[in-house]
C-alpha cells in the first residue's frame, strides 16, 4: 500500500470484517438456544442457517446494483442500518417466542451484512498494491477471525445458561415451571443483539462522517452513445473467476456445515457440557485467527496457490479422521480444520478477481 490515504479507509473497512464475523458466528450457539426455546431438533434448527445464508444467496447481485448506481459507501451505511435493525428485533421477537420470527431476523441481518461484505471483499484488493492484494486480504479477514472468536468464546457464554430441561426433566423447583424456563432461556437471546445493534449503529455515523476514495468504475459516467450495465455478465468469462466462483461455492458449504453443528457435535457426540463445549468453540475460532495471522506471513514467502493446495489437502484428510474416529479425537481434528480453512476464502477470493480491475 504505497497510497498513505488509503491507510484510514482500510481500517474501517476492517472493522466491518470484524462486525459481520460476529453476526454469522453466533449462529451455532443460536441454534443450540432455539433447540430449548423453541423445543426443535437438530435438523429442525438448522434452518436457522438457512435463513441466514438464504439472503447470501439471493441479496449480493442486488446490492452490488445499488452500489454500481449510487455507492459502496451508501451501501456499506444502509446494511449497517439494515443489520442493526434486525438485532433489535429480539426484543418483540422474545416476546412472541415463534421460530419463523426469528428465521427472518437472521434474514434481515444476514441481507445488512451483505452489504458489507459486497463492498468490503472488493475494496481491501483495491485498494493498494495488486501483488499484495491476497495479503492484505487475508491480513483484513484476521478481523473476521477475531470476531469470530469473540462471538464463540465469550458472547456465546452470555446465550447458554448451560441447563437443557425438556418437559419432564424440569425441576419442579424452578421458578415460573415451564413457562418460566422458556422466557429467561429467550430473555438470553437478547443482550448480545442489541450489543451488536449498537456497534453497528456506532460504525453506521463513523461511515457518515468518513471520506472513503472511489474505486473501479464507482461513480464513473458510462460512454457516450453506450447504455450502462449495472451488472455484466460476460466476466465470468474469464476462467479464474468462474473457477474462483465455484472454488467458494464448495468452500462456503463446507465451512458453513462444520461451524453451525460444532456446539451440536460437542454436546451430543462428544458427551461435553454447554460450557466447555463453548470453551471448544471458541478454541475453534481461536485456531481460525491463528490461522490467518500465520497464512498472511507466509505469504511473504510462499505463492499464495500453492498455501492454498497445501490447505485444501490438509482439510481433506482431517475430514477423514473426523468421520472414521468421531468423538474427541474427531473433536480435535475439526480444530485443526479450522485452521487450514482460515486462508481458504480470502485467499481465493483474492486470485479470482486477479487482473480484473
Amino acid at each position: 500500500m504505497k497510497n498513505k490515504n488509503y491507510y484510514v479507509p482500510l481500517m474501517l473497512i476492517f472493522c466491518l470484517f470484524f462486525l459481520w464475523a460476529i453476526s454469522s458466528n453466533l449462529l451455532p450457539t443460536m441454534i443450540r438456544q432455539l433447540m430449548k426455546t423453541c423445543e426443535l431438533n437438530a435438523f429442525e434448527a438448522s434452518f436457522t442457517e438457512t435463513a441466514y445464508w438464504l439472503a447470501y444467496f439471493i441479496c449480493p447481485i442486488p446490492i452490488a446494483m445499488f452500489m454500481k448506481k449510487y455507492s459502496y459507501k451508501s451501501g456499506i451505511i444502509f446494511g449497517l442500518l439494515l443489520a442493526a435493525c434486525g438485532g433489535l428485533l429480539f426484543f418483540p421477537a422474545a416476546m412472541l417466542k415463534e421460530y419463523w420470527a426469528y428465521l427472518c431476523i437472521f434474514f434481515i441481518i444476514a441481507t445488512g451484512m451483505c452489504f458489507l461484505e459486497t463492498a468490503a471483499n472488493p475494496y481491501v484488493t483495491a485498494l493498494g498494491d495488486p501483488k499484495s492484494a491476497p495479503r492484505r486480504l487475508n491480513l483484513a479477514q484476521s478481523f473476521n477471525g477475531l470476531g469470530a472468536f469473540i462471538a464463540a468464546m465469550f458472547l456465546s457464554k452470555l446465550i447458554l445458561s448451560g441447563n437443557h430441561y425438556t418437559r419432564d426433566t424440569l425441576p419442579t423447583s424452578f421458578p415460573g415451571g415451564w413457562e418460566g424456563y422458556i422466557q429467561t432461556e429467550t430473555d438470553a437471546m437478547k443482550l448480545p443483539y442489541l450489543i451488536l445493534a449498537l456497534l453497528l449503529l456506532a460504525i453506521a455515523v463513523v461511515f457518515v462522517f468518513s471520506k472513503l476514495p472511489k474505486i473501479g468504475d464507482e461513480g464513473a459516467e458510462p460512454a457516450s452513445g453506450k447504455k450502462e450495465k449495472l451488472i455484466d455478465f460476460d466476466v465470468l468469462k474469464r476462467s479464474h473467476l468462474r473457477w474462483g466462483v465455484i472454488a467458494q461455492f464448495f468452500y462456503n458449504g463446507g465451512q458453513t456445515a462444520i461451524n453451525s453443528l460444532f456446539l451440536v457435535y460437542c454436546c451430543t457426540y462428544a458427551g461435553l457440557p454447554e460450557d466447555t463445549a463453548t470453551t471448544f468453540f471458541g478454541l475453534y475460532m481461536l485456531a481460525f485467527l491463528l490461522g490467518r495471522w500465520i497464512g498472511t506471513g507466509l505469504m511473504v514467502k510462499f505463492r499464495p496457490q500453492d498455501m492454498l493446495l497445501v490447505y485444501a489437502l490438509m482439510n481433506i484428510l482431517l475430514c477423514g479422521v473426523v468421520m472414521l474416529w468421531g468423538g474427541m479425537i474427531g473433536l480435535y481434528a475439526m480444530l485443526a480444520i479450522s485452521f487450514f480453512m482460515s486462508i481458504m476464502y480470502p485467499t481465493q477470493f483474492s486470485l479470482a478477481l486477479k487482473g480484473l480491475g
